[in-house]
């Protein structure tokens, strides 16, 4: 079984920017240069014969490449105790339909996906049982500007537990064109 998921990667100055936010909060978990990217849909663990179909069912995707902006700070949970900080990206509507058109695509092999609403992040950092505040990082960085990103690709990553957390390995890469 791997771990898989699809991600958009994250240009060397977006991470960059994005690192210079982390700072000494009780009970984060912060993400590495290595785990920066926007999750666009997760799989979960699935058989190594199968991932064949996930390729074949996904390549000459006809959605045109997109420019997104990484600005701003958010969490899940209250900034008080967060769950998770992360960095917002605009416009999100290009990507809730990329999100939209890989499951339409993948359902056909089975796959079931959570029902909560999409809503497209950069994770920064996780946080356990014991959670610091969030909130003067959401007061000082919540309208920083992170960068541009022109989204040309979408990859397929599998998810590796190490040491420091998870290590992320590309299985295939999906290029995003316009219909002839």
């Amino acid at each position: 079984m791997q771990r898989l998921f699809f991600a958009l990667e994250m240009p060397e100055p977006v991470r960059q920017a994005l690192l210079c936010i982390k700072a000494p909060v009780d009970g984060a978990r912060w993400q590495s240069d290595g785990q920066l990217h926007l999750t666009l849909l997760f799989l979960g663990n699935v058989q190594k014969e199968t991932v064949p179909g996930i390729g074949l069912a996904l390549r000459g995707l006809s959605l045109p490449p997109f420019d997104l902006h990484v600005r701003g700070l958010g969490c899940f949970g209250q900034p008080e105790t967060p769950r998770n900080l992360w960095a917002a990206v605009t416009p999100e509507a290009p990507l809730i339909a990329l999100h939209a058109t890989l499951k339409e695509r993948l359902n056909s092999l089975g796959f079931s996906f959570e029902k909560r609403p999409f809503r497209p992040h950069i994770t920064l950092a996780r946080f356990k049982k014991q959670r610091g505040s969030v909130q003067s990082l959401l007061a000082e960085h919540g309208e920083d500007e992170f960068g541009a990103v022109t989204v040309r690709d979408f990859v397929l990553l599998q998810s590796t537990q190490g040491v420091r957390g998870s290590d992320y390995t590309v299985v295939e890469r999906f290029p995003l064109t316009e219909s002839p």
